[in-house]
């Protein structure tokens, strides 16, 4: 039981860090040790977790699965150690979290005051920003993070998935028409988002290829609540996240068009930084924010 633990540890950290020898030095061990271990439990596993060449290694769609469950596993093994060395004590202490300005005010605010009546010791300290911050420079526990990840100095858990939706008020489209090709999104007002700068390009799937139309409009903004906003004022079409809209959806007052270009969902991660023991209030806090997830059927993971 020891060895195949100590397989899943050298098998989560390569995944993280990118490399066989990073990982080695991580972990205190030989590279051929590594590398031993990993044959092993692919051995074990009858699949292969890791493609690798001299030149690049890769996670494989198994591998990534394996992953996302054998890190839960782990970090469940250290949180039920972490108890027993503390006496069973509560949870304390502050969580800093980094995340958007729409997800924590609509999501997690509203939530919180049950969080804390759970655990009453546990602050939290919420940094509002859409950058990508540094949580080791900026001394963050946790932070949401959607699309893909990069940063090998990181350890991730999916809690969601976030689906990009076309929609528009009703009364717009009264007003003005449904396009029904990508082409008529031309002719209509079009409400822009703007990142770090940058106006997005809105993604779509086009018999599975990726095709992407100017986000530019004649409103434009930084910020997810003024999309929403712009939309409800009738203002023209947008491209953003679905569970922003979702009481106005089921209302009727925002209506989905070009459903069957919609892109594939991208999950949303909560990540820490890799290397450290994760306390306690801060396992709890990621199990918070993934119960959100869970609760809203356009952040589910899978569903849709």
């Amino acid at each position: 039981m020891m060895d195949k633990l100590d397989a899943m540890r050298t098998f989560v950290r390569v995944v993280e860090s990118g490399s066989f020898s990073q990982a080695a030095r991580d972990l205190n061990v030989s590279q051929p040790t590594v590398s031993k271990q990993l044959a092993a439990l692919e051995a074990r596993l009858g699949t292969q977790l890791l493609a690798r060449n001299s030149r690049t290694l890769a996670v494989t769609p198994a591998g990534q699965d394996y992953y996302e469950d054998t890190l839960r596993i782990l970090q469940d093994l250290d949180f039920a150690e972490e108890r027993v060395a503390a006496g069973q004590s509560a949870p304390s202490g502050l969580v800093r979290v980094t995340l958007s300005p729409a997800f924590g005010r609509m999501l997690v605010i509203p939530r919180l005051a049950a969080f804390r009546e759970t655990f009453p010791d546990v602050s939290v300290e919420m940094e509002v920003s859409g950058r990508h911050v540094d949580l080791i420079e900026e001394g963050m526990d946790v932070a949401i993070r959607i699309g893909r990840l990069s940063d090998s100095a990181l350890v991730a858990r999916r809690i969601g998935d976030m689906r990009m939706i076309t929609l528009a008020s009703a009364g717009y489209l009264a007003r003005h028409g449904t396009p029904r090709t990508l082409d008529e999104l031309s002719h209509h007002q079009r409400i822009g988002y703007v990142y770090q700068g940058n106006i997005v390009g809105w993604g779509f799937d086009v018999d599975g290829r990726q095709v992407t139309v100017d986000g530019g409009g004649a409103f434009r903004t930084n910020d997810a609540e003024h999309v929403r906003g712009a939309v409800l004022a009738g203002l023209g079409i947008a491209h953003h996240a679905s569970w922003l809209f979702t009481d106005v959806l089921a209302s009727g007052e925002v209506v989905r068009i070009l459903d069957e270009y919609a892109p594939p969902a991208f999950p949303i991660h909560a990540v820490t930084a890799a290397g450290r023991r994760m306390p306690s209030r801060v396992r709890h806090f990621i199990e918070f924010l993934a119960a959100i997830c869970a609760e809203e059927p356009e952040l589910r993971v899978g569903d849709g």
